[in-house]
Formats: structure tokens, C-alpha cells, sequence
């Protein structure tokens, strides 16, 4: 079946708008289709799916500068972006994810503007050792996304001043500033602009997936007015803070997880998880695994061995997961 590509901007700086138009393109895309989505947002903090704003954001700072906080809809950490960032998402029912492919425009259009990257780790794309590029991934009803940032010349004071990384994900990272592990093209090469990156990005697509690509417009405003509210409002962007009885938290190579149990009568009612992981399914399988468990660790992990594992990924988080619980015993 050949595959039909599609090209399509927003020159709306809104992120809340962006993260609907998203969305509804991925509801809408179709089976023999990759749509390759650009889009900008406006000094915005963006978390992942699982994270905790409170604890990953100055939400006071940010409240006080204006900041928009957005939630999107795939796991991975806190991330600022500004007119000077560059967004892109792949989006394509399940069957045509295909990573080394979506990498592979990014890399080709970057080195067309004579830069050499390697994606590096889970999810970053790097140069020199630095990251200018994080990337994160969402799985829903056989359809996909891979999307990510793209510092063409970003402001990178803000990180520090809007995002609080842990300590220990400093350390695990042997790292000592946000600063010092990202970089923007520009100071690679000076003559960059937005513009100029998308013209690249478009003709790498193109040429990694046998274009031409057609260029199709935005959807009306009003076929995603139930998407921004959703995007836009408190309960998706903050939810509800929740009370439990029992919270364990780790970090692990996959990233760091807060584990969160409510009980009655040593019974879970109720498992809340935050966490900075790319994998968020394997994380809402737990989460639906362990209600009605008594709260127990050889239970609880006996429980997690019937979960339906999907990859190699997620059956190391299931057997670290385990191999943490069950030295907690209580």
C-alpha cells in the first residue's frame, strides 16, 4: 500500500490550540497517511503525561510571568518552549510507525544545514554531546505519534527559572546544570531561522518518504473548541491533588516514578502514578492491574506478572518495578 504524506503548519502560537490540533489530527489521520505537523508555541512550560506540575514546575514564577502550562498527551519530562523552538509530530495509525524513518528526516534536514546528530539515549537527538532535540511517543486505538522540540534559538534562562529537575536526576545524569547538556543550531550555525529549518524539514520528509507531500490547511477553529477546552482547562493541565495513604518514589534508568496507594482495610482502592517515562502505557496497565490487590508486595508483584507486555522496554520497567516493591516489604 503506498503511503500518502501530508504537510501542515500552525501559525498559531497558542499551545493549548497546538496540542488540540494534535490531537485531531490524530484522530483523523487515515490508514495509508503520515502527516508531518509543525507548530510553535509561546513561552509555555509543556509536561508530559504522568507528571507532577507541582513538583516539576515553580508554578508560583511561572503563574507571575505568564507562562502558559500545558499538558500533553505523551509521557516524558517538563519542557519550555518559545518562538525560537521548532515542534514537530509524525502522526500515522499504528502499523506505519516506523521510528528509524521519522529520525531519519529529522537527521537528514539537520545535516543539510551542515550539522551532523545522532539520536542518542531514549529519546534525545544530540550534538557535540549536547541535546537540541527531545522526543517523546504516544500509543492509542492503533494510532500514533512521535513528536518533539527542535532549539533553533530558544531563550534556555527560562529552564532554570520556570522548571525544578531533582537533584538526583542531575546526578544520575553527571551533569550539573540544565544548561550545560543543551544547545541551540544557531550556535552551530548562526545563519539559521525558523524558516529555513522548515523548508529542510519539509524536503527531508519528502525525500525519506518518497514526496511530494501535500500541504493541506488547518481545521476551523470550531471543529477544536472540545479539544482546547480540554487541553486548556484545570482538571487536564493540573487534576486533582490527590490524597493517599502510601507513596514510594524511585528513579530509575527508565526515568523516576512516584507510586501513590490509597487503602481501605489494606485493600487498594486506588493507585495514582507520576512519572517522567516515555513508556505511559505499561504505567496506566499498573495502575488498573493493582486496584482490589491487598497491599502487599509479593501480592502486588504477582500481580504485575500477568500484566500484557508489550516490548522489551516495558518488561524491564515491569521487572524493575518489581525487583523495588519487593524490597519494601511492609
Amino acid at each position: 500500500m503506498p503511503i500518502k504524506t501530508k504537510l501542515i503548519q500552525s501559525h498559531n502560537y497558542n499551545p493549548y490550540h497546538n496540542l488540540a490540533l494534535e490531537e485531531y489530527l490524530l484522530q483523523q489521520v487515515q490508514d495509508d497517511e503520515v502527516i508531518l505537523y509543525l507548530w510553535q508555541n509561546q513561552n509555555t512550560i509543556v509536561i508530559g503525561k504522568n507528571q507532577n506540575p507541582w513538583k516539576e514546575c515553580r508554578i508560583s514564577q511561572v503563574e507571575k510571568d505568564q507562562v502558559h502550562l500545558a499538558r500533553r498527551l505523551s509521557g516524558g519530562g517538563a519542557v519550555y518552549h518559545d518562538l525560537g523552538n521548532l515542534n514537530f509530530t509524525f502522526i500515522m495509525k499504528e502499523n506505519l510507525y516506523n521510528l528509524e524513518k521519522q529520525l531519519q528526516t529529522i537527521l537528514e534536514a539537520v545535516k543539510t544545514l551542515g550539522i551532523e546528530a545522532t539520536f542518542t539515549g531514549k529519546n534525545d537527538i544530540t550534538v557535540e554531546g549536547k541535546k537540541f532535540s527531545g522526543n517523546a511517543f504516544y500509543f492509542g486505538d492503533k494510532r500514533a505519534y512521535h513528536h518533539g522540540t527542535l532549539l533553533i534559538n530558544t531563550d534556555i534562562r527560562p529552564l532554570t527559572q520556570y522548571l525544578q529537575v531533582s537533584k538526583e536526576k542531575i546526578r544520575s545524569k553527571g551533569i550539573d546544570s540544565i544548561q550545560s547538556r543543551v544547545i541551540n543550531l544557531i550556535e552551530l550555525n548562526p545563519d539559521l531561522t525558523i524558516p529555513k529549518v522548515i523548508h529542510a524539514l519539509e524536503n527531508s520528509f519528502e525525500k525519506i518518504y518518497g514526496g511530494p507531500a501535500q500541504k493541506i490547511q488547518c481545521p476551523p477553529e470550531q471543529d477544536l473548541e472540545d479539544l482546547v477546552q480540554k487541553y486548556s482547562s484545570w482538571e487536564w493541565r493540573f487534576g486533582q491533588t490527590p490524597t493517599f495513604d502510601i507513596c514510594f518514589e524511585k528513579r530509575f534508568a527508565f526515568g523516576s516514578i512516584e507510586l501513590m496507594f490509597k487503602l481501605k482495610d489494606s485493600i487498594i482502592q486506588e493507585v495514582h502514578i507520576y512519572s517522567d517515562a516515555i513508556h505511559i502505557n505499561i504505567l496506566e496497565k499498573i495502575k488498573k492491574a493493582l486496584v482490589g490487590v491487598k497491599f502487599n508486595m509479593k501480592e502486588i508483584t504477582e500481580h504485575l506478572d500477568f500484566l500484557p507486555i508489550k516490548n522489551n522496554a516495558e518488561e524491564k520497567i515491569i521487572i524493575d518495578i518489581k525487583q523495588w516493591l519487593l524490597e519494601k516489604e511492609v
